[in-house]
């Protein structure tokens, strides 16, 4: 056999690998993408409102707990976290804010719009009172809805919260990791490159935009990494979500100081250590500066709060119980915390 030949056959060889890599990948892409169209058409309702149309789901019966779900969500990731509130005797809304999934992005989609929206959604549905949860980008909101409408919240959380800190030189609150920058602008914009990214460069993503560092979550339980693969998966399609993360994007970048002090809801904030988008400098700050609030901070489990899922919840629904009550502020949660 000649050289010639030899080498036709290897590359014939190689194009055929090739060509089977990109015929399964497409399959999965076709098969996984298809199921994340269909989930999210099927669990969801649309209220309309002054507002305009807000999509929302519901789970549980007790105390309504309105959940704000962060950048990349929707009325799905809130509802992913709010299953367990609703195990503990709590009735879940989970709304998609401005720009995601079949909530439209209006004119003014500022916090300050998006918190009136909320007022609108609990309208809809006949609720004079809720506590409210904002996670991470929907912090700002959620923090709005306490100042222009304290007296429809009846408790509020900051999760990982997207909040002001004060910083030298003018710098962000929040901490953009390695990479982020160049996922947002890239994997973001394209199911298939979002869906590809999550296959092919896992731990990347995990840490550029669950904002986690990878060793927490390979060391995790198999069920917190099951946890961490569903909120990886439901992050997809990333295309109806565009809007909303291409907003938070420009809330998040120029966050500015609310006036905390006017503040009367019981509040709790919780952040991490490790959360490597910096949320712990933001929770701490506005936990001193609101009058009843009290800090939760673990030392480790990055932005998704990786190993701390039952304590969290815990925490979560005993301060919901007590009709969120702040009680003391606390300082040494950092060293309370293993």
């Amino acid at each position: 056999m000649t050289r010639q030949w030899l080498r036709r056959i290897v590359l014939m060889t190689l194009g055929l690998l090739v060509a089977g890599f990109i015929g399964v990948t497409v399959t999965r892409y076709q098969r996984d993408i298809g199921q994340a169209r269909q989930r999210i058409a099927t669990g969801s309702q649309i209220a309309q409102t002054p507002c305009g149309p807000i999509e929302y789901a519901q789970a549980g019966e007790g105390p309504a707990v309105l959940v704000v779900h962060g950048a990349g969500g929707g009325y799905d990731q809130g509802l992913d976290f709010g299953e367990a509130l609703a195990r503990q005797g709590f009735r879940i809304i989970a709304m998609s804010r401005f720009g995601y999934l079949q909530t439209p992005l209006p004119k003014d989609a500022s916090a300050a719009a998006q918190a009136d929206a909320h007022v609108c959604l609990l309208d809809a549905l006949n609720i004079r009172r809720a506590a409210i949860i904002g996670a991470s980008a929907g912090a700002p909101s959620a923090m709005q809805f306490a100042l222009r409408h304290p007296d429809r919240a009846r408790a509020l959380v900051l999760l990982v919260p997207a909040a002001y800190v004060p910083r030298a030189g003018h710098a962000p609150s929040m901490n953009t990791p390695p990479a982020t920058e160049f996922l947002f602008d890239i994997a973001l914009k394209s199911d298939f490159l979002f869906w590809s990214a999550i296959r092919f460069a896992r731990s990347t993503v995990i840490e550029s935009i669950l904002a986690t560092p990878a060793a927490v979550v390979n060391q995790a339980s198999a069920a917190e990494q099951t946890r961490v693969e569903r909120m990886l998966a439901h992050i997809l399609p990333v295309s109806p979500r565009r809007l909303g993360l291409l907003n938070d994007a420009a809330i998040t970048s120029t966050l500015a100081r609310y006036e905390l002090e006017r503040i009367t809801t019981p509040t709790l904030a919780i952040s991490l250590a490790d959360d490597l988008f910096g949320t712990l400098d933001g929770a701490r700050y506005t936990a001193e500066h609101v009058a009843q609030a009290r800090l939760i901070a673990y030392p480790s489990g990055g932005h998704v709060w990786v190993g701390r899922q039952m304590a969290l919840v815990s925490e979560l629904a005993a301060f919901l119980k007590e009709g969120g009550r702040a009680g003391h502020k606390i300082a040494a949660n950092m060293k309370a915390q293993p």
